[in-house]
């Protein structure tokens, strides 16, 4: 941190104003080597601007005072405080930027914490089966991305907490559409999936947009949650 309170970063890496042509990407993330594994994956996809790194609280708060990012990555466990200190603030300053939770949290009551004070997604830092840009593109497309293991357990929680016997609900999802849906509750993402199934990722995408239409959801983890309630996952998958 500088001596004036401002993170690692308070430009742009490129050392000119941000590309508005770009999507403005921010971190605040305490550890060194995982903040500079975050900026090397944001470096080599061209449609980040990183706009900042900030390694504290303080920091972060002192850099948005100047710069707004379409995405923020936060961790919950700061020196200074809360990542969900920080998330509240800015859902009520910036209700447009998304704010995406990486952290080694894995528990349900900080996923529902973070989610309350206004995150859009939640993964796990110990989990690599979500690929960061994958889940700023969900996000920006209204999605909200969380972390297949923790996906996992929410299914299986809420599985196991419907009443014994429930009616049978009639599926309108083709065979192929439960297919990619049964892949991405075992925590594959999309490119995985293309390449189990021998298909493009365009057209996995295309699959998961129809299931989520059909299921009249917008994320994974709400796609996963109606599969369970209808049968279609068990909730246990390894």
């Amino acid at each position: 941190m500088n001596e004036d309170g401002h993170g690692v970063h308070d430009e742009p890496l490129s050392g000119k104003h941000p590309d508005v042509n770009k999507i403005r990407v921010a971190i605040v993330e305490d550890e060194p080597a995982t903040r500079a594994a975050l900026v090397q994956r944001l470096s080599a996809t061209l449609k980040f601007e990183l706009l900042f790194e900030a390694d504290s609280l303080r920091s972060a708060r002192a850099s948005l005072r100047a710069l707004t990012p379409d995405v923020l990555i936060v961790d919950l466990g700061l020196p200074d405080g809360s990542g969900l200190d920080l998330i509240a603030e800015l859902s009520e300053r910036f209700p447009a930027l998304a704010t995406l939770v990486l952290t080694v949290f894995g528990d349900e009551q900080k996923l529902i914490r973070a989610f309350e004070r206004g995150a859009r997604g939640y993964l796990l830092k110990d989990e690599t089966s979500i690929g960061l840009v994958d889940a700023i593109e969900q996000i920006l497309a209204g999605g909200a991305p969380i972390s297949p293991a923790i996906a996992r357990f929410l299914v299986s929680r809420l599985v196991r907490d419907q009443p014994d016997s429930p009616p049978p609900a009639e599926s309108q999802l083709t065979a192929r559409e439960v297919e990619v849906l049964r892949l991405a509750a075992k925590g594959y993402n999309h490119a995985e999936v293309a390449k189990l199934l021998g298909l493009s990722a365009n057209t996995v995408a295309s699959y998961t947009r129809r299931i989520y239409e059909k299921l009249e959801v917008h994320s994974r983890a709400e796609a996963l949650y109606e599969a369970g309630r209808m049968g279609l996952i068990d909730g246990s998958h390894d």
